[in-house]
This record gives C-alpha cells, structure tokens and sequence, in this order.
C-alpha cells in the first residue's frame, strides 16, 4: 500500500505526539507499559519493537532516570542486556539520550531473538536465539521471589523477605553510578574501544594489601599507571567521592538528570554529568597527578609520546636501519609497527634497539631487584622469549646508585622523559633483516692487509675448482643448493622423513592442479600437512616462491611454513596442520551442522584482512598473494582464518608501486586490471572483496546451474544494488545470517568498496582492517556505481582458456577438508 503525502504526515504527527506523550510519563518514572518489579516466572524476547523504535533500547523494566532490558547497536544489533542512565533532552524532538553504565554480556552480544528469562527456580539467564546460554546469575534454589531495578540503577534479585540474593552493583563493568560502591575485590574494566563493547586492556580497582587505588593496564593487569590512598587533595578524592579504608564509597552529585564514572578505553576515569541537554564531561579525575604522557597506550603500541603531546616510532639505529614504521601517517596515535616481528624461533638474530631518556608510558614499574646493571638486564629480555622491551634506570649519582630493571611482555607506549634525579633508557627488542649480522670490530691495518693477501690467493684456487666442479653439476642439484642458501629458510626435512612422519604417504587429504596433500605426524608429535609437488616446470616455480616468500615471515593469520624438501625431483612442503579445512568447506555447505554463525564469519573476514595487510605492509618486502579465494583460507580448531597457498605470489620492492608480469590467479577471482597487465596489490583487495561476498552470500561468485544473469556474483551484487534489494543476497540457508541481516549488508559495504573497478579507488588492507575495527566511522571512498562492468566479470572469467594464463584451477571438493 502507498500513503500518500498528508497520510505519512499525518502518521508522523500521530508518531510525535505518542512520543512526546510517552517522554512525559517517563520523566515522572509513571510509565504505563513498564513497571520497575517483577515475580517469577516471566520472560522477554529481543525483537523489534514499535514502542521504543526511535531508540537503541528496548525495555523491560523502568524505575527514574534508569531503563533495564536490551541496549543495541543504532542499527539494531549486536545487542546487550544492560542498565542504562537517561535524561530527556528538551529539544523540538523530545529525544532520549541513553548511557550505558552496566551491561551482563559484554564479551558475547546477541542479536535479534534472544531471550531473557526469569525462571520460577529464581535464575535469570540470557540465551541467543539458537538457545545457548549466554549469561546466567546462578541463583538457582536460592529462594528468589522477584526482581527489582532500583531509582539508583541497582538490578536486585531478592527473596521472600526482601534481602538481596543478587546484584548488578557487584557485578560493575566500566562505570560507576550514584551511590553504587567499588569495594575491594571488585574492578572497572574499560571497553576495548569506543565502538566495541567487549572488555578492553584498562582496569581500575582497589589494591587488597595497601587500599591504595589503582588503574592499571594488561591482560592480567599487573601493569600500574595511576595510584592514589585517598589522602592526596586530587579531584577524585576531593569533589567526587568519600574514601574509606577498603571502600570506594557512594557518591552523590549535585546535577540533575543524573551522573556517572566511566572508565575510558583510553584509560582515562572521566565524571559525566547531563548539563545543558547533553552529556558533558564534568572532570577527568586523573589529571591532577597524569599528563597526557602517562597512559599506557597514548601514542599506541611502540609510540613515543613528547612534552607536547606528539606521537613519533622509535628511531633507527646506528646503521640508519629503520626497525619500525607508523601504522597510519594520519593517524600518529595508533602506534607502530616493527617492520619485522620478532619471534621465539629466530632469537639468533634478536638484537636490542637503545633509546636514551625514553621510560614506559606506566610510572609504576615493578623492579627485578636481582638484576642491578644494564648489561644484565639487557641480556635478561635477550634471554626471555616473552620480553618485548626492558627499561632499565639509574637514580643517584652515588658510587652504587639505586637502579631500576623492568621486562615487557606486551607492547605499550613510551615518553620522553629528561629527568635531573634518573636516567632512563628502554631497550626494545628487533628481528635482524634477513642477513644483517652486527658489523665485528675492526682489526689492525697489518692483519686487514695479510689477511686479504692469503685470503685472495686461496679463494682465487677454490674458485678454479668449484667452476670446473659446476660444469658437471647436474641443474637440479644447483637449484637445490639455491634453495639451501635463502636467507631465513625454514628446516629442510629429507625425502625419508616425511614419507616415516606420513606412513609412506597413506593419509590423503586432497588434491590440487599441481599435486596431492598428506597428513603426517613429526617425531615430537606436532600435526603436519605436507604437500608433494609434482615435477614440471611451473610447479618448480611455484615450490621456490613459497619458500622464498612464506620462509622467513611470521603472522597468526598466515599459515605457517614448517618446512620443506628438495631431493633431485622431490619437492614437498610441510605446513601446519588445520584441522578444520578450508573456508570453502563452511560458506559454500548447505548442511546446518556445518553452517557458520554471523559472528564466526565476520572474525574470518577481519582475520583475512590482517593477513593480507601484513603481507602488502608488514614484512621488509611487500609481499602480492595473487591467489585469494576462500580455497587458500584455512582454519584451525579455533576457527582462526590462515592465509595459505604462496606459490602464486609475487615479492615487490617497497618502492616500486606498479608491476608488469605474466597473468596468474584463478579465473572469477582476477581483477579488472589484469586484461592490461599491469599489477599492484590492489589485486588481492579485489580477490578479498570477492572472498567477502562469498562469505556473506554463501554462494560461489561463478554458479553455472543458475541462470545466466544471476550465474556471476559480482554482477548480481551490482543489480541488487542498483534495485535496493541488498537483502536478497544474505546467505539464505543460515537462520542467524538472516537474522543480523542489517549487519551483514553492512559489511557488503566493504566488498563493494574493494571491488571498485579502478584499483587506485580501492582501499589499502590496513585501510580495511581499521574499519573492521571500528578506527573508521564509514566507508566514504565507495562507490557502488564504480563496481566492474558485466563484461569486464565475464571476459576474466574466460581467461582461464588463455594461454597466457598461470592460473590455479578451481581444486576438487576434496581439498577442503582438514590440511
């Protein structure tokens, strides 16, 4: 049906007045829909609800300025189960503006049809709409009779005699409400960012042994930056609340509408207040005693943060080798990047970078108090797997000066610090490029001299030796010995060990266009996948460029290269075992035992992003994959996405922007550009776009079996998009991808954004990744109109027929299994 112009009006109108209406009953805590109490047994489903539609919550229950129930995402969801503060804004649209200030799942959001119940045994639980349970208060047999949100924002589950069986009060997530106390036992815990819910790094509490209080940083919060004991004359003990030993006592404020402390995902402790129609910021309770220097990840993980606030990475050593690069140039504040990671398996070729007058962001460092030298502690994090930094300081100038010996074990933020009563210096800990050793000392002139002399008459004998040994070398024992003598190759296993770890090749996995893949078990008992190559040409390339390029590279989203085999015309490759095959396996599956959740695939799709990005940014050679498609994505027991299969990829020089080379990849996944040869690795941010409609879709972007204007993918995206019918193209085989609809047609965003036609309009992957990480608001560079031509999909489509192809066939159903 169409309503007209005054009908819309009219139910506008009728809308706005419901509303105004409604905001006033509100005001006065008299709702006539929602009450404050409940008894037993009752339960309330997350739905879409016209009441509260102008909203992000939907309510269960209502006492003053404080709401119970769902809190959602503006577009619906994720959603939690929240108490959330509000003031109405007295403005021509009477809106409400919500805070969250408690949440029960914030680690696991749910989406449209969960349930919350409240059950007759006296427990309340939150389940998803699949009934896995989510949340519980486990307060079963506990003799509940009812549940109440009191005018403070206090959810109370009280028995028969009106005492307090369970309360959200003991239970605090980043925020303090009046009159709500931070006792000893009890933390805030900050959000990971401002557009994700789930615990972050940043905690706040009560230090059991000395009452002191503290905010700290970390995974296990071992990390202090602020402490106070309550006597110092700071805001936060002056004007803001009462301490007592060990309670953080209520509060009260004068502002009306009510008023709360957060702890921010920047570590800051911040008093909101609802002033002037909207909530303000009334103080940061910590910046009597911090600068904006001392919190821990100002400047972002290996940022150094200066006097005036700016934010620079480490500079480079004495060689002028430059050890890290800024993630965004625009954006100082989200840190560094070593250029090459560091890991446990290549410790030989750690060495430490000095920086002079440079202390962690943290002020309170704990002391290893066994180690009183730098040397020592140097070589203490050297010696330590899981140091990342030490910081090592001298006080005093007395003959045995006090000194300091800190290990990090996760990557923080740093200051400048020029200090008249300490000397501070961090150390922090590089991967060596590939063949760069520390230069020796040099010897005297006479011993440089008689060594050369020696040296060049022995090497001019062994040389005539090794060319006439060279003329008779059969070629593919030269390409062996090439192979040999990469830099930061992986272990060389020979052809007897494999074929003992896989029992003669018995364990087939699957079956490729250039050979077969074992499971095999090494002598220590770890999981193996190994590929045995088959012998012609191409195959020879492909086996020497992933060696070269997966070799030496280390990244949780990458899958790893254990090692490989060349004997004569053996060449195999020994990858880690995932037991969970490829992503083919799970997008493309009609079975619902093996369907995958929203949630499941939207960390692929960011996991993916990370490989890649690493692979185009974060290695001393940008790295262009050329064949990605959900076939090369493998997944562990965890679910975790691995970028795979290198035999296609390309090494490019930092400098060099543009490539001219033979066309490979696999037909269907190829971007628009390759029908003129010239490459960037925009071309793997196109297969990515590709791999992500897949995902979202649950279909192969090439169906011969549909009819032909629907057969490919990307040009069915780009009629839907000019219908406005999105929706069509939500994998219709999953319940939960149809229910987070609206958020699954968001990320549709990001595929079109990586699938437009001219490669510079396309986004870099770290681009990707910050928007997938909530750093970027919108995607405002996309242009749906911008998608590839029909034609253009087509014609690559039909270059599989071509010659001049190197192309990696679609790989038989078997290969996605475990591998």
């Amino acid at each position: 049906m169409v309503v007209g112009g005054r009908g819309k009006a009219v139910c506008f109108l009728a809308a706005y007045l419901s509303l105004f209406i409604r905001s006033l009953l509100l005001t006065n805590g008299e709702d006539l829909y929602y009450r404050s109490t409940v008894k037993p047994p009752v339960s309330w489903t997350n739905d879409l609800r016209t009441e509260f539609s102008f909203w992000e919550e939907r309510p269960i229950l209502i006492n003053g300025n404080f709401f119970c129930g769902f809190h959602c995402k503006i577009e619906g969801t994720p959603c939690l189960f929240a108490i959330s503060i509000r003031s109405l804004r007295l403005s021509s649209s009477f809106e409400f503006s919500t805070q969250m200030v408690w949440s029960a799942n914030r680690n696991k959001p749910i989406g449209l049809g969960a349930k919350l119940q409240f059950s007759q045994e006296g427990d309340l639980t939150l389940r998803d709409d699949h009934d896995t349970l989510i949340w519980s208060t486990n307060t079963t047999r506990k003799f509940v009779s009812g549940m109440k949100l009191t005018h403070q924002g206090n959810l109370i589950l009280f028995d028969r005699n009106n005492k307090t069986v369970w309360q959200s009060f003991d239970h605090p997530t980043d925020c303090l409400v009046s009159g709500q106390r931070l006792v000893s036992g009890l933390k805030l815990k900050a959000n990971m960012s401002s557009t994700d819910w789930s615990e972050g790094l940043y905690s706040f509490s009560i230090n059991n042994s000395n009452g002191y209080f503290v905010a700290s940083i970390g995974s296990d919060a071992t990390l202090d930056y602020y402490q106070s004991n309550g006597s110092q004359r700071n805001k936060l003990s002056q004007f803001y609340a009462i301490f007592s030993d060990p309670n953080f006592r209520p509060f009260d404020f004068p502002w009306d509408g009510g008023s709360f402390i957060q702890l921010g995902s920047d570590g800051h402790l911040r008093l909101f207040g609802w002033v002037e129609s909207e909530w303000k910021e009334i103080a940061d309770l910590f910046n009597d005693e911090l600068n904006g220097c001392d919190y821990p990840l100002v400047c972002g993980e290996y940022g150094i943060c200066s006097a005036g606030g700016g934010c620079n990475c480490p500079e480079p050593d004495e060689n002028n080798t430059a050890h890290f690069n800024m993630i965004n140039s625009d954006h100082p504040d989200l840190g560094c990047s070593p250029n090459l990671p560091i890991s446990c398996k290549s410790s030989s070729h750690e060495s430490l970078l000095e920086i002079k007058h440079v202390s962690a962001s943290a002020s309170y460092l704990p002391n290893n108090s066994n180690i009183t030298d730098i040397e020592s502690c140097k070589q203490a994090c050297l010696n330590n797997c899981s140091c990342k930094y030490s910081v090592f300081r001298s006080y005093g100038s007395s003959p045995v000066p006090s000194t300091l010996c800190f290990f990090g074990s996760e990557a923080l933020s740093f200051k400048r610090e020029v200090d008249a009563y300490y000397n501070s210096s961090v150390f922090l800990k590089v991967q060596s490029s590939p063949g760069h050793f520390p230069q020796r000392k040099k010897r005297s002139n006479v011993g440089v001299i008689l060594a050369i002399t020696l040296g060049a008459t022995f090497i001019g004998f062994l040389i005539s030796i090794v060319f006439l040994l060279q003329l008779k070398k059969d070629p593919k024992d030269v390409e062996e010995d090439y192979l040999g003598h990469i830099s930061g190759t992986p272990m060389r296993f020979s052809y007897e060990e494999l074929k003992i770890a896989t029992n003669n090749f018995s364990n087939k996995l699957g079956e490729g266009a250039f050979g077969c893949v074992f499971q095999g078990t090494l002598p220590c008992g770890a999981q193996i996948a190994v590929k045995y190559l088959d012998s012609f040409g191409p195959v020879k390339k492909s086996f020497i460029a992933e060696v070269e390029t997966i070799g030496s590279i280390h990244h949780f989203n990458l899958v790893r290269l254990v090692g490989f085999c060349a004997e004569k015309s053996r060449m195999l490759l020994v990858y880690e075992y995932m037991c969970n095959g490829s992503l083919d396996r799970w997008i493309f599956c009609r079975d619902k035992a093996l369907a995958l959740g929203w949630q499941c695939r939207r960390k692929i799709i960011r996991e993916i992003a990370n490989g890649l990005a690493y692979l185009h940014e974060g290695c001393w050679q940008k790295i262009i994959h050329l064949d990605i498609k959900p076939q090369n994505i493998l997944l562990d027991e965890s679910f975790n996405a691995k970028v795979s299969d290198f035999g296609l990829s390309k090494l490019v020089g930092r400098d060099q922007s543009q490539i001219v080379t033979t066309m490979r990849g696999t037909p269907g996944y190829m971007a628009p550009e390759w029908l003129n040869s010239v490459i960037t690795e925009k071309v793997d941010v196109y297969s990515f776009g590709i791999v992500v409609l897949e995902i979202l879709c649950g279909r192969k972007n090439v169906e011969r079996s549909l009819p032909e204007e629907d057969a490919h993918l990307v040009s069915l995206f780009k009629r839907k998009v000019e219908d406005g019918k999105l929706l069509d193209l939500v994998d219709k085989y999953n319940e939960e991808m149809q229910s987070n609809a609206v958020e699954v047609v968001e990320m549709m965003k990001v595929a079109a954004w990586c699938l437009q036609g001219e490669y510079a309009k396309r986004p870099s992957m770290s681009m990707v990744v910050m928007f997938l990480e909530g750093k970027m608001d919108d995607v405002n560079e996309c242009d749906f109109s911008n998608l590839p031509a029909p034609a253009e999909v087509e014609t690559l489509g039909h270059l599989k027929d071509a010659a001049a192809v190197t192309a990696s066939s679609l790989i038989p159903s078997i290969l996605s299994g475990p591998r």
